[in-house]
């Protein structure tokens, strides 16, 4: 052993050189020349167009200031807000319901929610509006009182909307229901639970966080979608200001009044929609 040890060369030393370079090395940054260059080109563009918009007399903002808070406006800005939030609601709850029949292991059930959503979301809503206000002609009476007078365009709205909304969230809970893990249910099958306190204690829980975002995105669209109940006379926000430059004629300025108040909405919900969707990712690392 020691004879094997003599025969080994001696050990190299470092060579000063290399320890030198490796303090003279600096990192260079990668130059970014053409995004700066095309994020420079979007602002200007943008500036251009947010003055083009300013200094435009065409738009009369001083018309929009006038009128952004009248009565009439906020009349029909409390009856939007009011109908997205009914349509919502009782559509989610049909649409829970459909959402389970789907689900059913009967075949009979899962057609009938299957046939639901496919007939609800192959005609347009406007289609769907127009029938329901034109239904007196198939049934000009219902439980002895006229449909002319059962049925009037804020009705016809409501129902109209909320049987549309309904076959979407159908599919939105479905994706979350299907998105809890199956070892969820047999544990909660194993304690004794029943189907309903499965659904509700176990499964929606856990759902929420694949529900919220889409049912998040289906409020903002309910919310403008509301805008076409004025074909059917019923006096939303659109309606509102369509009766105002209807008599004035500055159509732009009171079109401008509507979008701006859709905006600020739109833009509130979406706030609201990032913290509720931030509650349910709690404990997930996707909280943020």
């Amino acid at each position: 052993m020691s004879a094997q040890t003599d025969t080994l060369p001696p050990a190299l030393p470092a060579d000063p050189l290399e320890d030198n370079d490796a303090d003279r090395l600096r990192i260079v940054p990668v130059r970014r020349t053409g995004q700066w260059t095309a994020a420079a080109a979007v602002l200007v563009l943008l500036a251009l167009a947010l003055n083009s918009v300013i200094r435009n007399d065409a738009f009369q903002w001083d018309v929009v200031g006038e009128y952004f808070t009248t009565t009439a406006v906020l009349r029909g800005l409390g009856l939007t807000l009011w109908l997205t939030a009914l349509v919502m609601a009782l559509g989610f709850a049909l649409g829970t319901l459909l959402a389970v029949l789907r689900l059913s292991a009967n075949r009979v059930l899962q057609a009938v929610g299957w046939g639901y959503v496919w007939l609800f979301r192959s005609t347009p809503i406007l289609v769907q509006l127009l029938f329901w206000f034109n239904i007196g002609a198939l049934y000009p009476e219902i439980l002895g009182v006229r449909t002319v007078n059962l049925l009037g365009p804020v009705t016809v709205a409501v129902i109209g909307l909320t049987l549309h909304e309904a076959a979407y969230a159908a599919e939105v809970v479905r994706g979350g229901i299907l998105s809890v893990e199956r070892g969820q249910l047999e544990a909660a099958q194993s304690l004794g639970l029943g189907p309903w306190r499965r659904l509700h204690r176990i499964v929606l829980p856990q759902a929420m966080r694949s529900i919220v975002p889409p049912a998040g995105n289906m409020l903002i669209g309910t919310l403008k979608g509301t805008s076409i109940v004025s074909i059917i006379a019923v006096q939303d926000l659109l309606y509102s200001v369509q009766l105002v430059y209807h008599r004035t004629y500055q159509v732009i300025p009171l079109l401008l009044v509507a979008t701006l108040w859709y905006v600020v909405v739109t833009s509130l919900l979406s706030v609201g929609q990032h913290y509720v969707e931030r509650y349910y990712a709690r404990g997930t690392g996707d909280a943020r």
